[in-house]
């Protein structure tokens, strides 16, 4: 299951999914640290339509986990070569707009 949160500062609209069983956890490998914050993640369960119309108007996206970015490359919202992993989890910041 994915949790959808809207993050809003002035006119720009950034939407992070998560997989609901990361939620609160830390990542680290090497040099790189992944931490999946319940303030920063932590929303809204949402069915795959309704995300789909939350990210809409969005201005960036922040998606973590395999359910999630299963989710972004179904809908095409993504390129595959953009994905990093940490710990084998999932991770991809991308710019809509």
């Amino acid at each position: 299951m994915m949790v959808v949160k809207i993050h809003k500062a002035e006119k720009r609209k950034m939407v992070s999914i998560c997989d609901k069983d990361i939620l609160g956890k830390k990542f680290e490998e090497g040099d790189l640290q992944l931490e999946v914050s319940k303030v920063f993640y932590n929303g809204q369960d949402l069915s795959e339509e309704e995300t789909l119309q939350v990210i809409r108007d969005a201005d960036s996206l922040n998606i973590v986990g395999d359910s999630s970015i299963k989710f972004a490359l179904k809908n095409k919202l993504i390129d595959k070569q953009n994905i990093i992993r940490i710990k084998k989890i999932p991770h991809v910041i991308a710019v809509l707009r």
